[in-house]
């Protein structure tokens, strides 16, 4: 880092030092600017904060009516101690931004989490991604190996529908778990709401009202706490966190076929490791090309990785000719909840057979392997 950067790491989290404020910081700090609603990136006790209009609803929903929140409009600007702030669509969940800062003649973007859809494959929920060009852009880089590729998402949900259908007709629950703030929305958005009731976890409905009132459609659900017509229960599609597996919560309806939605079920042993009848390749991050092509669209001729496979991601855009680092954050990178592999190596040898790297994707070799479980949480 060199005495004229925009942002910079402090033990509180990204700051920014001509602003004199942070990105999503992990401790509590007196202005924090807020790329996303998601635990890791938006925590309490910060005495003042800053996020987009459409994450309101659901920052007050997890963090408390009372917080002291000022909004932005996406590619509304403010001037903050000489610095020129505004937030940008990163397509990742309702409210998703990147922050995008101006001063001394350089523009730096952060791009908090992000998902890079395919020709017509945004994600219903939330505005698509923009890229912004700057200077230097600080990625994410949570599904940032080879072997991740999501399919179109119509797909997927092509399966979920005929896995539902399938159930229904045979008198069995089909329980779908992933974490309750965005990827349950997109599923929600995302199914055929005419195979049959809905029935989601009051976590789940608590957030789903938040996308309401943003003015996000979602098909009726249920409170699964208000069904009582157990008929019902066997033809349902059941949302819920993946917290829900294997407790008594589920024992209500019977003896449901389980799944999860998530990124990690690209990996070959990510459905055993579940424990799970499914898995869906279901991701709300940008996928390995999805990285590639936010990266080149921003111009940026410096990167900054912050969490997931930091080492292979920098090794690759060294390769490209960029100026590349990393940041240590201490963002949560869904590995822990999903159970799946931290280090390069590990993720490699379990993957499909079928799936290879193209010439010249820069592959981890062993000294990657082992930077990237250094770095990883």
């Amino acid at each position: 880092m060199s005495g004229g950067d925009l942002v910079i790491e402090r033990p509180e989290g990204l700051y920014c030092p001509p602003g004199d404020f942070y990105i999503d910081p992990w401790r509590p700090v007196d202005r924090a600017v807020i790329t996303h609603a998601h635990g890791d990136h938006a925590r309490m006790g910060h005495a003042h904060y800053l996020a987009s209009v459409p994450s309101e609803g659901v920052l007050r929903a997890r963090l408390g009516a009372d917080i002291t929140l000022q909004t932005l409009g996406y590619g509304e600007s403010i001037e903050h101690h000489g610095v020129k702030l505004s937030l940008h669509p990163a397509g990742h969940v309702l409210g998703s931004a990147q922050v995008r800062l101006e001063n001394g003649g350089q523009v730096w973007v952060a791009s908090g989490d992000y998902f890079v859809s395919g020709p017509g494959d945004d994600n219903a929920t939330c505005a698509p991604f923009e890229p912004v060009r700057c200077d230097c852009f600080i990625t994410e880089s949570t599904f940032g190996l080879p072997i991740y590729r999501w399919c179109p998402q119509r797909e997927v949900f092509d399966d979920i529908n005929a896995w539902w259908r399938g159930n229904a007709e045979a008198g069995r629950a089909s329980l779908l778990m992933g974490y309750s703030f965005g990827k349950a929305q997109r599923i929600l958005a995302g199914v055929d709401a005419g195979i049959g009731p809905i029935v989601v976890h009051g976590a789940v409905e608590t957030l789903n009202r938040a996308y309401r009132e943003a003015g996000v459609a979602l098909p009726p659900t249920l409170n699964v706490m208000d069904v009582t017509d157990k008929a019902l229960l066997k033809r349902a599609l059941v949302v819920a966190p993946p917290s829900v597996h294997g407790s008594a919560w589920v024992r209500r309806f019977g003896d449901p076929s389980d799944a999860f939605a998530s990124g990690w079920m690209q990996l070959r042993g990510a459905r055993r490791r579940r424990g799970v009848d499914r898995g869906f390749v279901l991701s709300d991050h940008a996928d390995w090309p999805g990285l590639q092509r936010a990266i080149a669209a921003t111009g940026a001729q410096r990167v900054i990785v912050t969490h997931g496979y930091e080492a292979v991601m920098v090794r690759w855009l060294q390769e490209q000719g960029l100026q590349a680092g990393a940041f240590h954050t201490e963002y949560d990178d869904e590995r822990h909840d999903a159970q799946e592999p931290a280090t390069a190596d590990a993720a490699m040898a379990d993957a499909p057979d079928e799936v290879d790297a193209p010439e010249g994707a820069g592959m981890p070799d062993e000294a990657d392997a082992a930077d990237a479980e250094e770095g990883a949480e």
